[in-house]
């Protein structure tokens, strides 16, 4: 009877065992499992690193291609690339030496050619200077005559030296008034009331079509041989087609 108790006891142990090793086996399996599956290529959160050779790094580089040029590589054609020529770009040509005359011959044309185009050019400058000189001698002649009636008191002649639209502005572009009716409005009481008037220049400056002068202004209020008022002005004239178009007075 205790023989038989010892094997049934001995087997059960036997078995307990057997179950242990089978259990620790399948527990074995799942953990080569899960590690093949972390460390697998094919795996979604896997990285694929690739690493060139130094071989393979200096094939990959051309040789035939200037480090300046733009490379351009086609995704329709398979390791093709393509160098785009830039040469005519604007910007990127040399300068170009110029070229020196060989023969004699070739030495006189170019002085000669050289020296007729610095009279081109002191003929064109001294064309334009002789046309502003006679336009500021015309406009001169016109001051003159203006500053002569005024000072004589005679509003036809003064009127006459102004254009029909004439401008009147006080510095730097406050309109005093516009057109003759105006002026003689204005300089027409003047000349009746004083005894005297007399306009002196100071200083003036005449080029082309405008003139400025700075004057001395004398009036007589009460007896034509008594100054009793003097001032100093400024004035710009503006003279188109022989008349007075605009004058600007500074204060």
């Amino acid at each position: 009877m205790k023989s038989l108790l010892f094997a049934v006891s001995l087997l059960l142990s036997w078995q307990l065992v057997s179950a242990e090793a089978e259990q620790k086996k399948e527990a074995d399996k799942k953990q080569q499992s899960k590690q093949t599956q972390t460390t697998s290529p094919a795996s979604q959160d896997s990285v694929a690193v690739i690493t060139l050779t130094p071989e393979k790094a200096e094939q990959s580089e051309p040789t035939d291609i200037e480090p300046t040029q733009p490379i351009v590589v086609d995704p329709n054609k398979d390791n093709l690339i393509e160098v785009v020529d830039t040469s005519k770009v604007l910007g990127n040509e040399a300068a170009k030496p110029a070229e020196l005359p060989k023969t004699q011959q070739e030495k006189a044309q170019a002085i000669a050619q050289a020296d007729q185009a610095v009279a081109q050019a002191k003929q064109a400058l001294t064309l334009k200077q002789q046309a502003k000189a006679k336009q500021s001698r015309e406009s001169l002649a016109v001051i003159e005559q203006l500053i002569k009636a005024y000072n004589a008191r005679n509003i036809e002649a003064f009127v006459k030296m102004y254009d029909e639209n004439v401008e009147f502005y006080a510095f730097p572009n406050e309109l005093l008034f516009k057109g003759k009716e105006k002026l003689i409005a204005r300089y027409g009481i003047m000349f009746k009331k004083l005894k005297c008037i007399k306009s002196s220049p100071i200083k003036r400056i005449v080029y082309g079509n405008i003139v400025i002068d700075h004057e001395l202004s004398e009036t007589c209020s009460t007896d034509a041989k008594v100054v009793d008022k003097r001032a100093e002005f400024v004035s710009s004239y503006e003279i188109e087609n022989g008349k007075i178009t605009k004058v600007l007075f500074f204060r």
